[in-house]
């Protein structure tokens, strides 16, 4: 069939079921409406999983986070990466525990020795950390030189043995999965079409509209049950599909989007789920983003941890952020607008008043008291903001 929508319109799809439009009614609500929420440990602002459920949930707190895992309505395990996803999924990540069992390697060989006495350790003292285990070489120099204890505890939970039951200041907390996991848990495998039908609908869910590569994102060996679900459900009547670009993008159409948007800014971390897919966000937002973390500081174009900054249905600037928390000052290092910031007669939309909501918003969040914009792409609105602005109270 033909493209029902128009690309605006396909974009407000995006944005609702992302829970930015209508606010999920806590973290559980948000996880499971997302499918997962990315784990970070970049620490210059709030970690990226706190943001994203920040930027869905007006009154989030990062303890409602840990509250919703001792509750046990979310896990974490991994998704395309280390993630917190919805407990009721927990089913769905039995796949991957198994087939590390059976020989699949995760990061590192298997030390299964070190694995029983690591394991008898936490059964008969009860939840520990890695730091609890004692280690021969002293500090390491990273996950590649991690203690054999740690290979092991990260090793027993990526198998399924043991759950992490939370975090102390970052550092996982393990204990036996018999003791972490609710009892109403269901634990049967799925079959490989169940599992295709879970990422269909987790990611339409999400995202309203997708490809196969897409919604097979960093998974291995999926495509074909992905491409032979998705024909059944077009024979059924649940979803359709038209070509765009080469590729052939499915939907379920009992969704339709909504006819307006807020006049509103979100600043989002590279790790938020509607950024994650670099491609995607190419194609329906013409958003060329990367996060330069990893690129050396001399080749940096927009900044170490660089926020994209969305009004309404557009990208219009990249914000670089740093959280100087003695200060409780917000640092606006540097803000670099998209040309879709400027109109045809290349003065700037009406976007300020919201921008400004959304960085004290942010500000806030990260324990500030103030912001200051330190270099901008647009002199003028350098100037305009040539103070630090103190929060109202």
């Amino acid at each position: 069939m033909s493209n029902p929508y128009s690309r605006q319109e396909w974009q407000r799809l995006n944005l609702a079921c992302q829970g930015l439009l209508d606010a999920p009614t806590d973290v559980a609500d948000a996880v499971n409406r997302l499918g997962y929420v990315q784990i970070d440990s970049i620490h210059v602002a709030a970690r990226a999983h706190h943001h994203v459920l920040h930027s869905r949930l007006p009154d989030y707190s990062q303890t409602d986070l840990d509250a919703a895992q001792a509750r046990g309505e979310i896990f974490e395990y991994w998704s395309h990466a280390a993630a917190y996803l919805p407990m009721a999924d927990y089913r769905f990540s039995l796949q991957r525990k198994l087939a590390l069992k059976n020989g699949d390697r995760h990061w590192f060989e298997r030390d299964s020795q070190e694995m029983r006495e690591v394991l008898a350790r936490i059964r008969a003292e009860g939840p520990l950390r890695a730091a609890d285990f004692e280690s021969a070489k002293g500090r390491n120099n990273g996950w590649w030189d991690w203690k054999p204890a740690k290979k092991a505890l990260e090793q027993l939970f990526m198998e399924g043995d043991l759950m992490v039951l939370r975090r102390d200041k970052f550092q996982k907390v393990y204990d036996l999965t018999e003791r972490v996991l609710p009892a109403h848990v269901d634990c049967r495998e799925p079959g490989e079409q169940e599992f295709a039908g879970y990422l269909i609908d987790r990611f339409l869910g999400a995202h309203g509209v997708g490809t196969v590569k897409q919604m097979a994102y960093l998974r291995r060996n999926v495509q074909a049950a992905l491409t032979r679900e998705l024909a059944e459900r077009r024979e059924q009547g649940r979803l359709q599909s038209f070509k765009a670009d080469g590729q052939e993008h499915w939907f379920d159409p009992a969704r339709v989007p909504p006819a307006a948007l807020p006049d509103k800014v979100w600043l989002l971390n590279p790790f938020d789920n509607l950024i994650i897919q670099r491609e995607r966000l190419r194609h329906w937002f013409d958003f060329d983003y990367l996060l330069e973390v990893y690129v050396p500081e001399a080749k940096r174009r927009f900044g170490y941890y660089t926020l994209a900054v969305l009004w309404q249905d557009s990208f219009i600037a990249r914000l670089d952020v740093k959280a100087d928390r003695d200060k409780k000052l917000l640092l606006l290092r540097q803000l670099t607008l998209e040309p879709q910031a400027y109109d045809a007669a290349g003065n700037l939309k009406p976007f300020l008043p919201a921008l400004e909501q959304a960085v004290a918003d942010y500000a806030r969040f990260n324990g500030c008291e103030r912001w200051k914009l330190e270099l901008c792409s647009d002199k003028q609105l350098k100037s305009h903001y040539r103070r630090q602005q103190w929060l109202q109270p």
